[in-house]
């Protein structure tokens, strides 16, 4: 693999201002509201590499470093050495791979050279692996050494496959595939020149980026490069300027990964990250790296909020911390921390159009339409489509004035890209209401409300019921099916780290806190709940599936099935 010489790289490096920021000075003020293309994370990482070329552009929390300078070398040669195997601007170039600092120069290579780049969970392997990058008709793929050999066993299954590219050591193609299967080593050495790229415009396709699927396989996003611009083009302006240091402890396969490089490179500030996220070593990652923001993702803070008080919590030099969702304890966790939080609400469909400002509001709201050019709506509606009065819960629906600042469908899926697009506005299958002041509340994913005896429930509700109770770490709450039709409520539980949970002592902690009618039929203890790789969300899926059990307490007996 080609990689820059990062050694002795200060720390050290020029922080401006916003009044001394060139980014801030040269933007335009553009009357449709289509993101400026010198902000679009190739073109940016061109100017800064011109601007301030010594400034530590991707740093790794194992020590490695790489400067604005060498990273654009390296992604103009990554860029000309996949345009000169015979990939041309346009073909859809997949990449899976363990270092995300190898992830991060592949993607701006592939837009820099006019490619639709697909990332791919470092989970997938088999049946799912195979899907996505057949799927994605994908051309090209960079895998990493310690992952190629998933790759190359589905080789003959992928006809429109034309090369892969080791990262690094020796991985032979198999027989019967048409792939060409080479090192990156190999790979540069017949780049004999940097061809003239011109970069992406705002209304190019930057990936497909596909979502964890639940009841079916997982659908492609189409996102242009403006969209990918708005994941983090919510973000106060403060937040971050040029020569600072953003930590994002998140996967580049997931759309807030990509979303926080393409911010960091936009501002010209250091994008720092690591392999995987870890509670334990946050804090101590945030002080060796001297980053003064972070961008964390689904259950990260709560983890975080439960680690065990220290008397040097606030002493550390992260002073912003971009997340969501928000937990019950926020305004003790940013005293705790000394830190001022900023949250939004999006999906990998829906850059934020719903976000709030570092004055967030109440823990639960994910936020206001986000206001300026973009020109963005956000509705909650009724079944038909129709509006429903503040208060009310329904689906959120949102559009955009601007251009290309939404997803642009599904890849090779018509019909769900007709079912989610109807009547002009994008249907995020999320339920909310909104309040008088224009805040809108996350209420449940659709798929995941509960229907009891003619009640509605909210599994969101009934889980931060059940969190009350002391000896309850985590919760997920869930719909199964009741014996006369409609739902029953069942919760999973996983104790704290000192106790266990007894069920009929939590269902008595419950009565009387909560309506009769939400309080849990079914209870299970257990060890861990499953969640996804990418962003840790919780796969409820997993546990309508899995459903009444041998060990699953039932109330109404009064014992374990």
């Amino acid at each position: 693999m080609r990689t820059a010489t990062t050694a002795a790289i200060s720390l050290e490096v020029p922080v401006l201002r916003p009044d001394q920021d060139p980014s801030t000075a040269e933007r335009k003020a553009d009357p449709v509201g289509l993101v400026d293309r010198i902000e679009l994370a190739p073109n940016a990482l061109r100017r800064w590499a011109r601007d301030t070329p010594e400034s530590v552009f991707l740093e790794h929390r194992d020590g490695r470093r790489i400067t604005y300078r060498d990273a654009e070398a390296d992604v103009l040669s990554w860029a000309a050495a996949l345009h000169r195997a015979g990939v041309t601007p346009g073909e859809h170039i997949a990449y899976l791979l363990s270092d995300p600092l190898d992830a991060a120069r592949v993607w701006l290579a592939c837009g820099i050279g006019g490619h639709v780049c697909v990332p791919v969970n470092t989970a997938y392997f088999g049946r799912m692996l195979a899907h996505i990058l057949g799927d994605s008709d994908s051309v090209a793929l960079v895998v990493s050494g310690d992952l190629a050999d998933r790759v190359l066993a589905l080789l003959p299954e992928l006809p429109k496959m034309r090369l892969v590219v080791v990262t690094d050591g020796e991985a032979p193609a198999p027989e019967g595939s048409a792939a060409y299967v080479r090192t990156a080593a190999s790979l540069f050495a017949d780049v004999d020149g940097i061809p003239g790229f011109h970069g992406p415009e705002p209304y190019e396709l930057a990936s497909v980026i596909y979502t964890s699927g639940t009841t079916g396989p997982s659908k492609g996003v189409l996102t242009p490069w403006a969209a990918m611009a708005g994941h983090w083009g919510w973000v106060p302006e403060d937040t971050v300027v040029c020569g600072e240091g953003l930590f994002a402890p998140v996967p580049l396969f997931h759309v807030s990964g990509l979303g926080a490089l393409q911010y960091a490179t936009a501002r010209g500030a250091r994008f720092v990250t690591r392999d995987r996220f870890s509670g334990t070593d946050f804090w101590a990652d945030v002080r060796a790296t001297g980053s003064v923001a972070a961008g964390i993702a689904g259950p990260m803070t709560a983890i975080l909020a439960a680690r065990p008080p220290s008397p040097d919590d606030a002493e550390n030099p992260l002073q912003s911390l971009i997340l969501g969702p928000m937990i019950p304890e926020m305004e003790a966790f940013e005293k705790r921390f000394g830190v001022r939080v900023a949250t939004c609400y999006g999906m990998s469909e829906v850059p934020a159009v719903i976000a709030t400002g570092w004055d967030h509001g109440p823990w639960q709201t994910s936020g206001k339409v986000r206001p300026g050019p973009l020109g963005a709506e956000a509705r909650v509606v009724d079944a038909n489509d129709l509006p429903l009065p503040c208060g009310e819960t329904g689906e959120l629906v949102v559009r955009t004035a601007a251009p290309w600042t939404l997803n642009a469908g599904y890849h090779n899926n018509p019909e769900a890209t007709a079912a989610a697009w109807r009547n002009g506005w994008f249907h995020t299958g999320d339920a909310f209401r909104q309040d008088e002041e224009g805040r809108f509340y996350f209420v449940d994913r659709m798929k995941d409300a509960i229907r009891r005896r003619g009640e509605n429930i909210s599994s969101f509700e009934v889980e931060n019921f059940v969190l009350e109770h002391p000896s309850v770490a985590e919760c997920a709450a869930f719909a199964v099916p009741a014996a006369l039709g409609g739902d029953e409520v069942m919760v999973a539980v996983v104790p704290d780290d000192e106790g266990a949970v007894d069920p009929a002592a939590l269902v008595e902690f419950l009565t009387g806190r909560m309506p009769g009618y939400m309080v849990p039929r079914y209870v299970d203890v257990v060890a861990e709940l499953p969640r996804n790789t990418t962003s840790l969300r919780l796969q409820k899926h997993v546990l309508r599936d899995r459903g009444v059990g041998a060990a699953t307490w039932d109330r109404e007996a009064g014992r374990h099935m």
